[in-house]
C-alpha cells in the first residue's frame, strides 16, 4: 500500500512529501525499517512524539501523530491511537472481516470463558483462534501470550494468521486497559460478553465508574451482547449494548443455570442445552459456562456442539489447577489476584468439603494499594490459616506490600516474604485432607522483582519442597 493511499484512508489531506510503498506500520523506533510508517503515540511513561525525528532519520516514510510538530514528513491526525489501529488493519488486509469475532470482558472469568467457547468450536469442527492471558491460538497452534489483549501491531498480524490458516472464528479477552487504549478500536464483534465487575485496576482507572465505562466499550462495538444478570453492574452494561442483548445467570436472567452441585469431583448444573459437567470449581464455574454458551450460540455454533464442548472442557492452567502431590493434602493453584477472585476461590474450596484451608497469597507491587487490606481480610477470615508472602513486587519493597495487607488481617496468619519459603510453611502446616491454595500467580511461571523477570513456577516449587522435606 502506498503512503498516499494510507493518508487518504486516515483522512489526512496533505500530500506526501515523497510517495512510496509502505514496508511496515510501527509505533516503536526499534522496529523502524526503510519506508515504514511510524505512529507517534503518547503513553503513560513515554511519548512517541519525542521520537518522531529519530524515526524519520532511521528511514521511516512518514510519521503520523496528534501533536503539532514542524518536521518534514510528519502528518497530524486527531487521534494517533485510533489511526494506528486503522492503519494496521489496512496493512494486513482487514483480516477481521474474514473472521467472526467474540470479545469477553469483565474482572474475572475471561480466560475460562474464551477457552470454553473455543472448546465448543473445536467440538463443532470449526477453526477458532484465541487471544488471551495465558496463550494465543492460531490455526490450532498455541503460543505463550505477551499480554491479555495485544496492541494493534501484534493483534492484526495474529488475526491475519488465523484467517490464512483456516480459522473462521476468533474469541478474545478484551481487557479494560485494551479498551481504554483503543487496542481494539474499529473492530466489530459478532458477540460481546460481560462476566462481572469487581474492584481491580483502580491504580489506572481511579474509579469503578471509569473502570466500567472502559469495559462498556466492548458492548458498544458488538452486534450481540450477553450480560450477567446476577452482577450488580448488569443494568449499566445492558445500557451500553448497541445490538441484540441476552442476560444469563443463576438467580436471574433469560439463559439460566439450575440444580447446581459442587463437589471435589467437579461442578454440575442444568441449563436449556442439557446437563453440564465441569472440572472442580465453584459457582463461578456455572456463570463462566453460561456466558460461554451464550457467546458460542451467538457465533452460530450448533447447540449440540456447544453442550459437548462444555462437557469436554478441561481446566485452564492456573485456574483451580490441582497439583499432583506426595502429601495427603491437596494443593491448588489459582490466578485469584483481586478481592472478589480470592473470595470466590476460597469459598469454592470450602463448599467442596474436607479439611482445613491454608491460603498462600500476596499482592502485586506498583498496583492498586487499596485492595491489599481487603484481600488480607478475605484470606484471613475465610481460611483456617493464611501465609502472607510476595507476588510480583516489581519496584516496591515486599515488606511494604505485606504491611498494607496486614492492615486487614483478622485471623490466624504467618508472614514470610520469600514465596518458596511461604509455600514450605503452608505444606508443613497441612494435614491429611487439608487444602493448600496458592493464590495470585496462576499460570505465571515468573516473578517480577524490580526490573527483572525471574523464573518461578509454583508447580516446580511444590515438587522441590516435597523432595527436600520427604513429604
Amino acid at each position: 500500500m502506498r503512503l498516499s493511499e494510507m493518508l487518504r484512508l486516515l483522512k489526512i489531506s496533505a500530500a506526501p512529501v515523497a510517495d512510496r510503498e509502505i514496508s511496515a506500520v510501527v509505533c516503536s523506533t526499534d522496529k523502524v525499517i526503510k519506508d515504514s510508517l511510524f505512529f507517534a503515540i503518547k503513553g503513560t511513561k513515554t511519548d512517541g512524539h519525542s521520537f518522531a525525528a529519530e524515526a524519520l532519520k532511521k528511514g521511516a516514510a512518514a510519521v503520523i501523530g496528534q501533536e503539532e510538530l514542524k518536521l518534514e514528513g510528519y502528518y497530524r491526525t486527531e487521534n494517533s491511537r485510533q489511526a494506528h489501529a486503522l492503519a494496521q488493519s489496512e496493512f494486513y488486509g482487514r483480516p477481521q472481516r474474514e473472521l467472526k469475532l467474540c470479545g469477553v470482558t469483565g474482572t474475572n472469568g475471561k480466560t475460562t470463558v474464551t477457552a470454553m467457547i473455543r472448546s465448543a468450536a473445536v467440538s463443532a469442527g470449526v477453526g477458532c483462534g484465541l487471544i488471551g492471558t495465558v496463550d494465543t491460538v492460531a490455526g490450532g497452534r498455541s503460543a505463550p501470550s505477551g499480554r491479555t489483549t495485544p496492541a494493534p501491531e501484534e493483534l492484526y498480524p495474529l488475526l491475519r494468521e488465523m484467517a490464512d490458516s483456516g480459522d473462521r472464528l476468533c474469541v478474545m479477552e478484551t481487557s479494560s486497559h485494551a479498551l481504554a487504549l483503543d487496542r481494539v478500536w474499529g473492530l466489530e464483534f459478532e458477540a460481546g460478553i460481560f462476566t462481572n465487575l469487581t474492584r481491580d485496576h483502580l491504580d489506572y482507572h481511579r474509579t469503578m465508574e471509569a473502570y466500567a465505562a472502559a469495559k462498556g466499550k466492548l458492548l458498544r462495538q458488538s452486534r450481540f451482547s450477553a450480560v450477567n444478570a446476577d452482577d450488580p453492574w448488569a443494568d449499566y452494561f445492558l445500557s451500553q449494548a448497541a445490538g441484540k442483548k441476552l442476560t444469563y445467570g443463576v438467580e436471574k436472567g433469560e439463559f439460566r443455570g439450575w440444580d447446581v452441585s459442587l463437589s471435589p469431583e467437579g461442578v454440575e448444573f442444568v441449563c436449556e442445552l442439557g446437563q453440564v459437567r465441569l472440572p472442580p470449581g465453584g459457582r463461578f464455574s456455572v456463570y463462566n459456562a453460561l456466558a460461554a454458551a451464550c457467546g458460542a450460540l451467538a457465533l452460530g455454533l450448533p447447540e449440540k456442539s456447544v453442550l459437548r464442548g462444555l462437557n469436554l472442557f478441561k481446566s485452564v492452567p492456573g485456574r483451580m489447577e490441582k497439583l499432583k502431590t506426595k502429601g495427603k493434602y491437596q494443593v491448588y493453584i489459582d490466578y485469584a489476584h483481586t478481592p472478589d477472585g480470592l473470595e470466590k476461590v476460597i469459598r469454592a474450596l470450602r463448599e467442596m468439603g474436607g479439611g482445613r484451608i491454608i491460603t498462600v497469597f500476596g499482592c502485586g507491587g506498583d498496583r492498586d494499594r487499596s485492595k491489599r487490606p481487603l484481600m488480607g481480610e478475605i484470606a484471613s477470615t475465610l481460611s483456617d490459616l493464611c501465609v502472607i508472602t510476595s507476588d510480583n513486587p516489581r519496584t516496591e519493597e515486599p515488606a511494604a506490600i505485606i504491611a498494607d495487607i496486614l492492615k486487614g488481617v483478622r485471623g490466624e496468619h504467618l508472614v514470610q516474604a520469600d514465596r518458596k519459603a511461604a509455600i514450605r510453611l503452608a505444606l508443613r502446616a497441612a494435614g491429611p485432607g487439608d487444602r493448600v491454595l496458592l493464590a495470585g500467580k496462576g499460570h505465571e511461571t515468573y516473578q517480577i522483582v524490580g526490573d527483572q523477570t525471574l523464573h518461578m513456577d509454583e508447580r516446580e516449587l511444590v515438587a522441590e519442597i516435597e523432595d527436600e522435606n520427604n513429604f
